[in-house]
């Protein structure tokens, strides 16, 4: 038996390399049929059905397991965006030379690092809160919930103990490492 490049898990592809490539790539594919589809019939719809549309049929696809590419290379987070930049050019009948930048604003949509980072905040929320599985719950742990810092002013706040990690490329990119980092700068930017 011969090793695979790529396995499906949940709806996720993982590269052997862990890069996400795979999953990336099949995300943008669907999400651009998907554009293509709906600019077939972009005439005959107003602009409230074709944005409903493009949500439901293309951002819940860009959005799906997307807290998964955290730490991905750029330039796979630029294919996802070019998804988005298209979306918004579809849904203001724009020229492909135009910024989007001024569409996305309006259409109050985050660009795709801030989109994986509130999505991981997202999750981290539920954690904290007890609304998400066990088994991500209880690999978080409160700065108040450590013995050693309650006397301390961290012990009033809802911050996440980051583990430390030997690794920078996948151990920063970890579950307990990536969900406690978005949360404390969350927590320490509002």
């Amino acid at each position: 038996m011969s090793p695979v490049t790529a396995a499906r898990d949940l709806g996720v592809y993982i590269d052997a390399d862990v890069t996400m490539r795979t999953q990336v790539i099949n995300t943008v594919r669907a999400c651009f049929a998907a554009l293509r589809q709906i600019c077939s019939v972009q005439r005959s719809l107003p602009q409230h059905a074709l944005l409903t549309l493009i949500r439901t049929l293309v951002i819940t696809k860009l959005d799906q397991c997307n807290s998964v590419l955290l730490g991905t290379f750029v330039y796979l987070q630029d294919r996802l965006q070019s998804v988005l930049n298209a979306a918004a050019r579809l849904v203001y009948s724009r020229r492909t030379s135009e910024h989007t930048t001024p569409l996305l604003r309006e259409l109050n949509w985050l660009c795709v690092p801030e989109r994986i980072q509130f999505r991981l905040c997202v999750l981290v929320y539920h954690c904290v809160h007890g609304t998400a599985p066990a088994y991500l719950s209880d690999s978080l742990w409160l700065t108040s919930e450590i013995v050693a810092r309650q006397c301390l002013r961290s012990a009033d706040t809802t911050t996440l103990q980051v583990p430390s990690t030997r690794r920078a490329t996948l151990g920063d990119c970890a579950f307990l490492v990536a969900a406690a980092r978005a949360w404390n700068s969350r927590t320490v930017c509002h």
